[in-house]
């Protein structure tokens, strides 16, 4: 079968996630295994939502439901924006997805011509050069470093953004844990408007802030009509295999992004929409749930962390995961996690598997019950230690 170039040229570099394959088969075949790779909540979907969503199914919402989202959906989303951001949203203004990956890929699709230059931070969620392939644009990387706490520079935008046509951005960010600054994205819309930029905004970790504070880039003046935002409930409320995000967008775009939904998924299972209603409909609680072992788990590892000197970090103002610098032990991130893995049964994700900014780091995720992190932490730590005093 002949290919296309479009799908063969995807990830020329490989995906990033050849160590987490390596692990799940591990797994597999009986081997002790701590994962900390994936976003994945060890808590899982909260049994209310999970009821609320066998009530639908069994209420008959199992034919084709709204392809933009139903109506009371999109009213919950577009109020919560509003009273996240201060800024006025309506259901107009927001379409529904097959989740926050869905949604990254529809929201390049309608800004983007094949050939368009797309700018993405480095280091950046893995799927993020795919996907801009995907939709025919080049990708192209603003690297940061650990010197700024891994926040875009106004200068670094400024020398990349000539010719670009989006601008995608994560904050809080996966995988740095970086709560961009107000000055942050001030500088993103100052670039935005200066170079005609689309920003495309992933906010799908909004609610896991543990320093700081988020700052919609849409909530910036003159910000509204060139910002679409990435929102999804699996980081949220724990519902990554319900596969429902958002996007929030002008209605100009809306509208073009609902044709585009009407041509590839035909939108998301009522089902699992009327549970997303009905979690969103319970306010904080249920998603400040599903965050706090993160915070737990942080404060857990930032305590180890002090007690050695082999591993340098930022601590993560947000999100689920903490980057690891790893060069004292002479070691880059691959062949640290490579020894990891293959000596101790502990899976972390290479730093480059984010991008070359990050090749000296490893990412770890806060993902697993406090007692297994707790101890898979501490062997890393003791395993650095050595490495370091053997050089």
């Amino acid at each position: 079968m002949r290919l296309s170039q479009r799908i063969t040229t995807l990830s020329p570099d490989g995906d990033g996630w050849d160590l987490f394959y390596r692990a799940r088969a591990m797994v597999r075949a009986g081997q002790p295994v701590t994962e900390l790779t994936i976003g994945e909540p060890d808590t899982r979907t909260d049994p209310v939502i999970l009821d609320a969503m066998a009530r639908s199914a069994a209420g008959g919402h199992t034919g084709y439901a709204d392809v933009p989202g139903i109506p009371a959906l999109r009213a919950a989303i577009a109020a919560r924006t509003e009273a996240r951001t201060g800024v006025p949203t309506t259901p107009d203004q927001v379409i529904v997805t097959s989740g926050g990956q869905a949604a990254l890929f529809a929201a390049h699709m309608a800004a983007l011509d094949p050939g368009d230059r797309a700018l993405h931070i480095e280091p950046y969620y893995t799927t993020y050069p795919g996907t801009i392939r995907a939709t025919g644009g080049v990708p192209v990387a603003v690297k940061t470093r650990p010197e700024t706490g891994f926040q875009p520079t106004a200068a670094d935008l400024d020398a990349a953004a000539a010719g670009a046509r989006t601008l995608l951005v994560n904050t809080p960010n996966n995988p740095t844990g970086a709560v961009y600054s107000r000055a942050t994205c001030e500088a993103i819309a100052a670039t935005a408007k200066r170079h005609d930029l689309t920003v495309i905004s992933d906010e799908v970790y909004d609610t896991q802030v543990w320093q700081g504070e988020h700052l919609s880039p849409r909530a910036l003046p003159g910000m509204v009509e060139r910002t679409m935002v990435i929102g999804s409930m699996s980081k949220i409320y724990a519902m990554t295999g319900s596969r429902i995000g958002w996007i929030i967008a002008p209605e100009t775009a809306i509208a073009r992004l609902i044709s585009l939904s009407l041509n590839t998924t035909y939108g998301v299972p009522g089902f699992v929409q009327d549970a997303a209603l009905f979690a969103l409909e319970q306010g904080d609680r249920l998603a400040a749930q599903v965050a706090a072992p993160f915070r737990r788990r942080r404060e857990l590892a930032v305590g180890m962390l002090s007690q050695q000197q082999a591993l340098t970090a930022m601590p993560p103002s947000g999100a689920m995961y903490m980057m690891l610098d790893v060069r004292a032990t002479g070691l880059d991130g691959a062949a640290f996690a490579d020894l990891l893995l293959d000596r101790h049964g502990i899976a972390v994700m290479p730093g480059a598997s984010f991008g070359r900014a990050a090749a000296g780091q490893i990412r770890v995720a806060l993902t697993v019950p406090d007692d297994r992190f707790a101890t898979a932490f501490a062997t890393l730590c003791d395993v650095a230690a050595g490495l370091a005093e053997g050089r």
